[in-house]
This record gives C-alpha cells, sequence and structure tokens, in this order.
C-alpha cells in the first residue's frame, strides 16, 4: 500500500468515525425535536465548519432537515440515523439506548397505514387464561400482520432472537383463536374468515431473516415486505382462520 493510500484510508476512517459519533450524539439530544446547531456542536467539540458539512450530508440523504439554525428530526428519520451508525460500525447499545421502543411502533403503523392496511397499536387481549399484548395489528383483507416492534438495547443474539420470535408466534395464534369475539375491537373482527401472519421487526438487518417460517423484517424493510407478502404468505408461518358462526362486533 503507497503513502497516498494510506493516507486516503485513513482520512475515510476518521470521516466515518465523526460521522458516527455526530449521529449518536443527534440521536441523543433530539427526542424527537429541534436541537440548536450550537448544542450539537457543544457535544461533540469539533469545528463547526466540519459538523456542518456532516449534517448538510445526512440531510441531502434524507436523514434530517436544517431551518435556521436549528436540526429538525422526525421518528423516521432517527431510525434511518441508527441505521446509519449501526452500519458505521457503531455499538449497538450506544446507538438503541436513546431510541424509544413506541418510535419503532410509529413507524410500523404509519408504514402499515401507507399499504392500506388498517392499524391497530397495543391490542390487549386475554385468551386461553393468559393475558397478550401485540403491538401492532395490520389488516388487510384476507391478512392479519401481528409485528413485534420491540427493540433490544443490547442487540440481538441468535438464541434470544429466536425466542422472541416464537413468543410473538404464540401471540398471534392466541389472537386468531380469541376471535371472534364481542369484546374485539380491532378491524378484522367483521371479518368471517382471515389469515393471520407473525412478524418481529429489529433495527438492522440480522443474518437470522425466519425462524420455523416467521420473518424478521429490518424496520425499514416493512414497506417492502408488505408489497411481496400476498404473494408469498403460503411459504410463512401462518394461521388460517374461518368463523361461520360470526358475529360483528358492534
Amino acid at each position: 500500500m503507497d503513502l497516498l493510500t494510506f493516507s486516503f484510508q485513513n482520512s475515510r476512517l476518521k470521516s466515518c468515525q465523526i460521522e458516527k459519533e455526530l449521529i449518536i450524539a443527534l440521536l441523543r439530544v433530539s427526542k424527537g425535536r429541534p436541537v440548536l446547531f450550537e448544542l450539537v456542536k457543544n457535544e461533540l467539540k469539533l469545528p463547526s465548519s466540519l459538523i456542518e458539512k456532516l449534517l448538510e450530508k445526512l440531510q441531502q440523504d434524507g436523514c434530517l432537515y436544517l431551518c435556521n439554525g436549528l436540526v429538525e428530526t422526525n421518528t423516521l428519520q432517527r431510525l434511518r440515523l441508527a441505521t446509519r451508525a449501526l452500519q458505521l460500525g457503531a455499538d449497538y447499545e450506544r446507538v438503541s439506548s436513546p431510541l424509544e421502543w413506541r418510535e419503532f411502533e410509529r413507524v410500523t403503523a404509519v408504514t402499515f397505514e401507507e399499504q392500506e392496511y388498517r392499524v391497530e397499536t397495543n391490542f390487549h387481549f386475554t385468551q386461553g387464561g393468559h393475558k397478550w399484548e401485540i403491538d401492532v395489528v395490520g389488516c388487510r383483507r384476507p391478512l392479519v400482520v401481528c409485528a413485534d416492534c420491540k427493540h433490544w438495547r443490547r442487540g440481538l443474539h441468535p438464541s434470544r432472537l429466536k425466542k422472541a420470535v416464537e413468543e410473538q408466534a404464540r401471540r398471534t395464534l392466541a389472537f386468531s383463536e380469541f376471535l371472534p369475539n364481542r369484546r374485539a375491537r380491532v378491524y378484522c373482527a367483521s371479518w368471517n374468515k382471515a389469515i393471520f401472519v407473525p412478524m418481529v421487526l429489529s433495527l438492522m438487518p440480522v443474518s437470522l431473516k425466519f425462524h420455523n417460517g416467521t420473518p424478521i423484517v429490518p424496520i425499514l424493510q416493512v414497506r417492502d415486505f408488505l408489497t411481496q407478502l400476498p404473494m408469498c404468505v403460503d411459504s410463512l408461518e401462518h394461521f388460517d382462520k374461518t368463523w361461520s358462526h360470526f358475529k360483528a362486533v358492534s
């Protein structure tokens, strides 16, 4: 490796490190509200010109807005920033710690709605003597997608991820058995048949894409997953239910 190549690679590595620290600082101080550029600068102790250049780059990539000395991020942009930091090699716990699990839930719900699903969040029900909760239920006849949107601050070890997937499949099966039920305040309660599909969301792509037929979908790829779902549902874990004696909830 010649000196010029080494110098270029070293400079690129340093730039990635600074961008990574900038993103983590933004996630920590913004919390979904506008923050002063000066506050961001004080967090990093770096030259203003360098921070401005990186912020403009992130704005061009759709990760934030710059306006009158303020840095603004919405929920989707915060998840984009988090994903970007992880791609740059940031520690999972440092990136996920400033994020609230409800940010995952909101982005998921909006994405479902964009795909013409009717959405219920934090759906609670009792079935088989147990209390259950599903983070997001998306209904688009005949599909009922049950999503687990919780994120893990310490990353996703394969054994932990498998356990989460198995638990989500059990929740989804319990939900399918809960219906028909007059107390059910969910859109699919008016149907006479449905296909229930469990899924688990992750902040980043993971090596384990499926477990026992249940998909693990990166949060920013949910839209693509929903687009393809009607064509591939038979290859996934799902529960078909038909209710000939169903009475719609009033």
